[in-house]
């Protein structure tokens, strides 16, 4: 089997190259017409930071929306406009850079998810809802894990969405990709959400596009299957377009999460 051939979408998703353009230009416009703070401090690094989006009247609770990209690439500056649902349904949302392999590895990158949830939760009381793309699905599965999280934040944490997740990290060891990710099979053990056990009470929604790459569609019933938790099988959604229910006020999945 070509594993790089496996894990690539842009190859197979018709005008792939103008995606990130398009949500840059998105989430900046969003930017300018939101109740927004920006830049706010998480940790030591110049990444280590999270913007955070709050609805005109006090706030239903928080969602914490993280981006993909392999935890190679991209910031939060691509992503506001994925807030738009949630700020629309009166949730606050912060949306949080952070360090890239190969400075970083994996690990590392989870416990700055978790740094980043926690100051955020520190600013907007109610639930927690956690949604993530990509290698952003793998880190909000991660946040539900046993000791990812304190179990002050923990506990506040009502939902989680991972979007088209990477679950089980040991193909990855098999890519050109992980000359950069530096797995090895200790830490994709360690950093798979499949082989971890979900915190009792957190209602879990694995969520995919049908015209994914197979690899991604096993990863989201591999997960859905050991969690039992709910899989999602968008009709007609690629990697790259599964994410725009967050950007709909009235998407299904808007009016799921943010009722």
């Amino acid at each position: 089997m070509d594993w790089d051939d496996a894990y690539s979408n842009g190859a197979y998703i018709e005008g792939a190259e103008t995606y990130p353009p398009r949500w840059a230009r998105e989430a900046t416009a969003f930017r300018a017409e939101s109740n927004i703070e920006v830049d706010i401090v998480y940790g030591d690094g110049a990444r280590q930071k999270f913007d955070l989006i709050r609805p005109d009247e006090d706030a239903k609770g928080l969602l914490v929306f993280v981006h993909g990209g392999y935890w190679m690439a991209f910031d939060k500056s691509y992503w506001s406009q994925f807030a738009r649902a949630a700020v629309a349904r009166g949730w606050a949302v912060a949306l949080p850079s952070y360090d890239l392999a190969p400075e970083v590895r994996i690990s590392d990158i989870t416990k700055q998810i978790s740094a980043a949830v926690t100051k955020a939760s520190e600013l907007v009381e109610g639930p927690i809802v956690m949604a993530g793309h990509s290698a952003g699905g793998h880190l909000v599965a991660r946040m539900i894990c046993d000791g990812v999280l304190p179990e002050v934040v923990a506990a506040r944490v009502s939902r989680v969405v991972p979007i088209s997740p990477l679950a089980d990290l040991r193909p990855l060891m098999k890519t050109a990709m992980n000359d950069k990710l530096q797995l090895d099979a200790a830490e994709a053990d360690a950093e798979s959400p499949l082989w971890q056990v979900p915190r009792a009470g957190v209602n879990v929604t694995v969520l995919v596009g049908a015209a994914e790459r197979p690899v991604f569609l096993d990863q989201a019933k591999w997960l859905s299957k050991a969690w039992g938790c709910d899989l999602v099988v968008a009709g007609g959604k690629h990697h790259f377009d599964v994410i725009d229910a967050f950007s709909d006020p009235n998407s299904d999945m808007a009016r799921m999460l943010f009722s």
